[in-house]
């Protein structure tokens, strides 16, 4: 267990570096802290969901998640830290799996709605590419293990398909892209 925090602020950021979990300090503008730092934001997007009204399926998996991208911060915080493995992608490809089976083909663009919890999730989603951008951005100058990719990519394709799951639950049904609407 790491370091508990008995105080909040310390100073040591005010000159513009951060500590990363191994103890070495770099600016809070560097790829590695952008990378974890959109983690926390998506996990914080992802409990913007679990305020809203829920299946009880759906609360349980996303409070799983919010732990995972707890770790996968901790993994892009400490350098040479492992926490994501294999299992956790091939858990979000079964969950994929799962919840997209009872779901319609789709034939259009899915404009980002369909009520409170869908839009909620439709905006961690994006958060989560965007992290997943970092990350990228992170494995082009440092090490980032692939797990960590990997996981952030099935991770925003899951929080698309809870998105359109929970549109159907609220009942809204899903906004499509009318690709035509300019030319009517």
């Amino acid at each position: 267990m790491g370091n508990r925090l008995s105080r909040i602020y310390t100073r040591t950021g005010d000159d513009g570096s951060t500590g990363l979990g191994d103890g070495s300090r770099t600016g809070k503008d560097a790829a590695r802290v952008a990378a974890f730092g959109t983690v926390d934001e998506a996990n914080s997007a992802i409990g913007l969901v679990l305020a809203a009204k829920l299946p009880d399926d759906v609360r349980v998996l996303l409070t799983t998640l919010q732990h995972q991208l707890f770790d996968l911060g901790g993994e892009l915080c400490i350098p040479g830290h492992a926490a994501i493995q294999d299992r956790d992608i091939e858990a979000l490809e079964a969950c994929l799996d799962h919840y997209n089976e009872s779901l319609p083909v789709l034939k259009e663009f899915i404009l980002p709605g369909g009520g409170e919890s869908a839009a909620r999730c439709h905006l961690a989603r994006t958060i989560v590419r965007r992290a997943e951008r970092e990350a990228v951005a992170l494995s082009r100058i440092e090490e980032v293990r692939p797990q960590a990719l990997r996981y952030l990519n099935r991770l925003s394709d899951l929080l698309f398909v809870l998105a359109r799951v929970l549109s159907r639950f609220e009942g809204q049904g899903e906004v499509l892209w009318d690709h035509q609407r300019r030319h009517a």
